[in-house]
């Protein structure tokens, strides 16, 4: 807490070199955003219960600052956002000329300040009082104005900002922008949302690819889905391979369950691990092929199904059979198929 015991002298000192000056920047600003897991608890549930509220009876969160607080209000909307939680930012100066509109009595308020005296703040506290607007500070003197007002008081001093003179916002900025991610992430766990929820708010690029393609939107389905009987020669197993050109046929009972997969690689591991062998056309695959090979469903992610391909790095695969609840195949997708989606 500010003011507790003697204040520590800053790190970082305008004789060094810039390397460890660097090094002391970092160093101070991780010490700091550390220091803060100390201080979590009743007051930072009750501002998640408070804004988890707000949301649920159709009202907003408020994010707002000045100067590189400001910067930081910013950011915590923009990720609140991004985790389904509406927020926007509100200039204070703004405010005071019309964007007060925007707040009504069912929204909550989450002020940034340092010193929590801010003139521009303070000037919109009256208004949130007469709106009924909650109030959560984040500021580094839970004894200021800002504080007195506030329902929620979320502590975010410092011993010392990592500049030579203790003057310039970095440290604060950095333990501010912490606390803001730690109360968009918690909202995030705490109404139960999923992975398919926050790509619903970013459906392009790679990240939304990664977060909703599905292996069904891209695997090789119908005639192109190598093949063969599990009594087949590796006659007909070439075939299949070389026609559907992706270096590998799957193996199927008589039900049509996927019970092995014969790739090209096999082909070349049988001939040189027995050399006695001259041709190998008319072994029954299901003497050669490989059992319970690795497979996955239509319903999965991309992602995962790279992830499965990569599994063993002792044994890497670029295909994978794609199977229904019953062990059927249904399609193929290959390394080149995920690849070409711009996710890895």
């Amino acid at each position: 807490m500010k003011g507790e015991g003697p204040k520590r002298r800053p790190r970082v000192d305008g004789g060094m070199d810039v390397v460890e000056t660097a090094k002391a920047v970092i160093r101070t600003e991780a010490e700091g955003i550390a220091r803060l897991e100390e201080r979590l608890g009743g007051d930072f549930r009750r501002a998640v219960e408070t804004m988890v509220e707000c949301i649920e009876s159709g009202g907003k969160i408020i994010v707002t600052g000045v100067g590189k607080s400001g910067i930081i209000a910013k950011k915590i909307a923009a990720t609140m956002n991004s985790t389904g939680t509406t927020a926007f930012f509100m200039h204070p100066v703004d405010a005071v000329h019309g964007d007060l509109g925007m707040v009504g009595g069912r929204d909550v308020v989450v002020a940034i300040s340092k010193s929590g005296r801010s003139e521009e703040l303070a000037a919109l506290l009256p208004t949130f009082k007469r709106l009924g607007t909650e109030i959560i500070a984040l500021t580094g003197d839970p004894e200021s104005d800002l504080a007195r007002e506030s329902a929620v008081v979320l502590d975010v001093s410092i011993d010392s900002e990592a500049c030579p003179f203790d003057l310039v916002p970095t440290t604060s900025t950095s333990c501010a922008l912490a606390m803001g991610d730690a109360l968009a992430v918690a909202i995030f766990v705490r109404r139960g949302l999923k992975a398919e929820h926050f790509a619903f708010h970013h459906p392009g690029g790679a990240l939304g690819k990664r977060l909703l393609l599905t292996v069904g939107d891209i695997m090789h389905v119908g005639e192109e889905i190598p093949l063969v009987d599990e009594n087949a020669t590796m006659r007909e197993a070439l075939v299949e391979i070389i026609e559907k050109r992706l270096g590998v046929t799957g193996v199927a009972d008589g039900e049509g369950r996927l019970t092995g997969i014969i790739t090209d690689g096999d082909i070349k591991r049988i001939l040189m691990g027995n050399p006695d062998v001259r041709d190998i056309r008319d072994i029954k695959v299901k003497a050669v092929m490989t059992r319970n090979p690795r497979t996955i469903g239509a319903e999965e992610l991309v992602a995962k199904a790279i992830q499965t391909m990569e599994a063993d790095p002792g044994r890497l695969i670029t295909c994978l059979m794609v199977v229904d609840s019953e062990g059927r195949p249904t399609g193929i997708v290959h390394m080149h198929d995920c690849l070409r989606t711009g996710i890895a």
